[in-house]
């Protein structure tokens, strides 16, 4: 075992530890009125409720797929004996990531609007503060699984040196499935529940009744505050926790066979992505205390106060990465796939931003595109998003080229190039502690500017969580930009440990990409379908569930007497919308699921491990470019109308606002359930088909064509 990977449950530690410090400073400020308090805990409330029973629906489903596991490995002998205890693990340690990333949200947002009503700096550091305690828990608690099962497994196999990385490496890798599985449910059920309940909310309210956002008179405003929350944060974190372990996953899965290539020690390889992982923590908590604000900052001025950290995280890492390669005597074309990947990150990271800000002309375009109604605002935004593919591509594609070749590797000797490709993916990753940081705070922004307006807080507050609120839809673009393009990078990897997983079952390359096998040309455009269906399956879920939403706000505006109007009295039936969005998620967040987890067993069972070969690369491609495509359209949407209520195209209330919003409703769905919902689903059917390569290869032996 090389020493350097002893770094990674100390950054574990010290991460949970600076979250636990964070969390306390949060909750010392002031958290505003009686008014406030009652709101934020009513939120509070609703989103325990709901994650609470999203928790038993998923326990139901990992239940079952245990006992599958535990089948595969202990009767069959088709997986290693730990597979269904990390799976539960891995769900385990995303669930709670999330749930305690939730916690602290809901309690941030008052204090949030409480800090705003003296400045702008001051809610930001206690909206960024709060979206650092999810970012540390999430890096944390990853790093501490990962930790703990390397550490395991080294200790199982060290009577076998000469197979234990291998092993080590093949076992590791299929651990990943339980995150990947919690973060769909997390995903889907949380994306289902805020977009019915702020597409409904909007609809009703702004549209229909011209009344503002986060009006107390609207019964569905209290569930759209829950869903930002069990949506965009329990949600989110479920998501990045799972990017994150599974891109560390991926390299050390690779790392074995990558390390003959390199003339060092196997275990030299493995302490790589670890390593810079633990070190991305330390230097993620370096880049918080340099983030900043001053009062009246424009948008553009909060972009890069923010940017600071990250950048400034990522010099350090990169600092870090090139001592930790020298150290270990590895090719230093490793360090330079690092740099790539860290690169390319904030590349993408850039290209979301500048196509979602309402800062940049793409976003301010779209938003006169609303002059002539909501059917132009809906073209220009798909268009817009679709267009914004091609850098993200570019540079995607620039990485993988760069990392596969820096680090040796050729079409003879794959090996030490896609070992490349995935420590890029740790790489761009290695930050995620302060970028998560930057990203979860939008959602306890936006609450604080939902507390503010229902709590008759003065203007100025609303002005301030406004100012903040824009910025988290770019920042949550730009987090969603950082999670789809590593998928890309990772997924790439989980093909390549698919063909390591399938040659060790056969002791052969049974293995083929050759476009002109059927096997996997049907593969291809089975994957492609999968991305498809799943994202049908998701915005139609969406649709049903806003439709109630809709239905019942207009019943109590019909029904209870002055609650339009305002009276004394008359009192909204919050909890009423609340039971319909968390009705609608539970029940539509298990199917599309289902058919993630099943595409690569039936897939292989008729097609063989050519067939799923083909269809993982047939979902990358796809899956890729639809995430692309729905994020950047959905929060150019969002922002649109974000510009036009700051006072530009005709301001709040006008034709285009009308317009905007109606855009808005329908970029929700694709921007916050089903475009971040695909990086989850690419990576998941990959980490699908590695846990069950054996029983594929087995069983399809059945049929003449395999």
């Amino acid at each position: 075992m090389n020493p350097l990977v002893f770094l990674a449950p100390i950054a574990a530690l010290v991460s949970l530890g600076f979250a636990a410090i964070l969390a306390t400073m949060v909750l010392k400020v002031d958290e505003g009125t009686d008014r406030m308090k009652e709101i934020s805990t009513e939120i509070r409330h609703g989103a325990m409720a709901y994650l609470m029973r999203q928790y038993k629906t998923v326990g139901v489903f990992f239940a079952g797929l245990f006992i599958v596991l535990a089948i595969l490995a202990f009767g069959l002998e088709w997986l290693p004996v730990f597979t269904p205890f990390a799976f539960i693990s891995g769900g385990f340690f995303s669930a709670l990531s999330g749930f305690i990333g939730m916690n602290i949200a809901t309690r941030a947002n008052t204090r949030t609007a409480a800090a705003c009503r003296t400045s702008l700096d001051g809610g930001l550091r206690v909206a960024f503060r709060s979206g650092a305690v999810m970012g540390f828990v999430v890096v944390g608690l990853g790093m501490l699984d990962l930790s703990f099962w390397y550490f395991f497994l080294t200790h199982v196999y060290r009577e076998t040196p000469e197979i234990a990385p291998r092993m080590i490496a093949s076992a590791m890798v299929t651990f990943g499935i339980g995150a990947s599985i919690m973060n769909l449910f997390a995903r889907v059920g949380g994306g289902v529940y805020t977009k019915a309940a702020d597409v409904g909310a909007d609809l009703v309210g702004k549209v229909e009744a011209n009344i503002p956002e986060d009006d107390p008179r609207n019964p569905a405003v209290i569930a759209d505050n829950v869903g930002d929350n069990v949506g965009d944060v329990a949600g989110m974190g479920a998501d990045l926790y799972e990017s994150y372990v599974v891109s560390i996953l991926s390299a050390i899965a690779l790392a074995a066979a990558a390390a003959s290539y390199f003339e060092v020690d196997p275990t030299a390889v493995m302490a790589i992505p670890l390593a810079v992982a633990a070190v991305g923590i330390f230097c993620s908590i370096i880049g918080t205390f340099i983030v900043r604000a001053k009062e009246g900052a424009s948008q553009a001025e909060l972009l890069k106060t923010l940017h600071r950290g990250v950048y400034f995280s990522s010099i350090l890492i990169a600092i870090a990465s090139f001592f930790i390669v020298s150290h270990l005597g590895v090719t230093l074309g490793v360090f330079w796939a690092i740099i790539a990947g860290l690169v390319a990150g904030n590349l993408i990271g850039f290209t979301t931003e500048y196509y979602t800000s309402g800062a940049y002309k793409p976003t301010q375009d779209l938003a006169k595109s609303s002059e002539t109604g909501a059917a132009t605002i809906i073209i220009n935004g798909l268009s817009l998003g679709m267009l914004s593919t091609a850098a993200p591509v570019i540079i995607v594609a620039i990485a993988v080229m760069f990392s596969f070749f820096i680090t040796g590797g050729t079409v003879d000797s794959l090996a030490p190039g896609l070992f490349g490709v995935a420590i890029a993916s740790v790489g761009m990753l290695s930050t995620l502690g302060i970028t998560l940081a930057t990203d979860a705070y939008g959602p306890i922004a936006d609450n604080a500017g939902g507390i503010a307006e229902m709590s008759e807080l003065p203007p100025e507050v609303r002005v301030r969580t406004d100012a903040l609120d824009s910025l988290g839809n770019t920042t949550a673009a730009t987090g969603k930009g950082f999670a789809i393009g590593s998928a890309a990078l990772t997924c790439l990897a989980l093909i390549a440990a698919f063909r390591e997983e399938v040659m060790i079952i056969t002791g052969q390359i049974d293995f083929s990409l050759d476009l002109l096998d059927p096997s996997v040309l049907i593969g291809m455009f089975l994957g492609g379908a999968v991305v498809f269906i799943f994202s049908s399956m998701t915005m139609k879920a969406v649709a049903r569930a806003a439709q109630g939403i809709v239905i019942e706000v207009r019943r109590q505006f019909r029904e209870i007497p002055g609650l339009l109007e305002g009276k004394p009295g008359a009192k909204p039936d919050s909890k009423k919308c609340v039971d319909i969005c968390t009705q609608s998620a539970l029940k539509e967040l298990v199917m599309p699921t289902v058919i993630v987890v099943l595409a690569p067993v039936v897939v292989g069972f008729f097609l063989g491990a050519n067939g799923v070969a083909g269809m993982l690369g047939g979902a990358t491609v796809s899956g890729f470019l639809m995430a692309l495509m729905m994020s950047n359209a959905g929060g150019a949407w969002d922002n649109a109308k974000k510009y036009i209520e700051a006072g530009n195209e005709g301001g709040k209330g006008s034709d285009n606002h009308k317009a905007a919003v109606v855009g808005d409703t329908v970029g929700d769905p694709f921007k916050d359930t089903s475009g971040p919902s695909l990086n989850t689903v690419i990576k998941l059917l990959s980490v699908v088909a590695i846990v069950f390569a054996t029983f594929v290869i087995e069983i399809s032996q059945l049929f003449p064509w395999n």
